[in-house]
């Protein structure tokens, strides 16, 4: 089980999942999984350009635990909803305790709806690899493990398709990471809300150890390196 679903169930736990992940911190054995970046993040070279008029597009991306990437983006500017949930399985197993298996096919994933004349399909993937995940990490998230945690990009068309390609190529060709990105690249086929106790889940529950560990830095490092784009 990974730290993240262990932390969930404080009944089943009690105060075990929090000296566990206590001392992992202390221990310096939990790392919270920000991008490992040896340079700046640089801008697309290939991007989808910014709209004359305003407008409705969706993005599908996946990069550990869902609560944390559903933060980070509900903070973009241009972007208007985030939901999270799952893709890359079926109906029959887009539910939290299925998923958490690790055998569904699916990955938590958030449903970002952004306005292109605000913001360009390349700076929603600059912010996706910059602080929302690590790309680097192959089927986990610091200490939460599974298939269900992979880095993928699950583009909607070809455009999606080819400046995600792209712009990870430029991203590795400069060694912008002490490794290289391991995100998948999958068509999407569909998307399945989470159960609604996950929805806005760090707003709702801002003192829950995981999100104090794991996601609060990320979002402090988010407002800190794009301060023209975070929005309260």
């Amino acid at each position: 089980m990974s730290i993240h679903r262990f932390v969930r169930f404080p009944r089943l736990f009690g105060s075990v999942s929090t000296l566990v992940l206590a001392a992992a911190v202390v221990n310096g054995v939990f790392r919270i999984p920000t991008s490992v970046a040896t340079r700046a993040v640089s801008d697309p070279v290939i991007d989808i350009p910014i709209a004359k008029a305003k407008g409705e597009q969706t993005v599908v991306l996946a990069g550990g635990c869902f609560w944390g990437m559903e933060a980070i983006f509900e903070h973009l500017k241009g972007v208007s909803n985030v939901v999270s949930g799952f893709s890359g399985g079926n109906a029959e197993t887009a539910n939290y305790d299925a998923v958490g298996s690790g055998q569904t096919g699916h990955a938590e994933s958030i449903k970002i709806t952004y306005d292109p004349s605000q913001i360009s399909y390349g700076q929603l993937l600059k912010v996706y690899f910059a602080v929302a995940h690590d790309p680097t990490q192959l089927n986990r998230q610091g200490l939460d493990a599974g298939p269900q945690y992979r880095s993928v990009i699950f583009f909607a068309n070809v455009h999606q398709r080819r400046v995600a390609q792209a712009y990870i190529a430029q991203l590795n060709t400069a060694q912008t990471f002490s490794k290289p990105i391991v995100t998948q690249l999958l068509p999407l086929h569909n998307f399945y809300a989470a159960e609604e106790y996950h929805q806005n889940f760090i707003d709702r529950n801002p003192q829950d150890l995981y999100v104090v560990v794991h996601d609060l830095p990320k979002l402090r490092q988010f407002q800190k390196q794009f301060p023209d784009w975070y929005r309260n």
